[in-house]
């Protein structure tokens, strides 16, 4: 199957694909802090507003985010735990 039939078939990828909407999210940030400051500039009272909201939620959708890709980190250290301790927990077979 290919991976844009599922772009998350790995932890892996999904800390790609989480890190790629992380950027977005960060990119489009700055572009709103820009028509912030050029509705400002403009006293464009309710656009101010407005883009002041957008910022706001932009910005607890990047703490969201960004802690969701630790927690990605997070289970891929964990899997590199569980993969190297796999072998020696058959040892007691003998």
């Amino acid at each position: 199957m290919s991976s844009s039939v599922h772009p998350f078939e790995s932890v892996d990828s999904a800390h790609d694909y989480v890190g790629l909407l992380l950027q977005s999210i960060q990119e489009t940030a700055l572009e709103i802090g820009q028509d912030l400051h050029e509705a400002h500039a403009a006293g464009e009272t309710q656009r101010c507003q407005a883009f002041q909201l957008v910022a706001y939620k932009l910005e607890r959708l990047r703490v969201h985010i960004a802690a969701g890709r630790r927690l990605l980190v997070d289970l891929r250290t964990l899997r590199g735990i569980f993969h190297r301790e796999l072998p020696t927990s058959t040892s007691d077979d003998q």
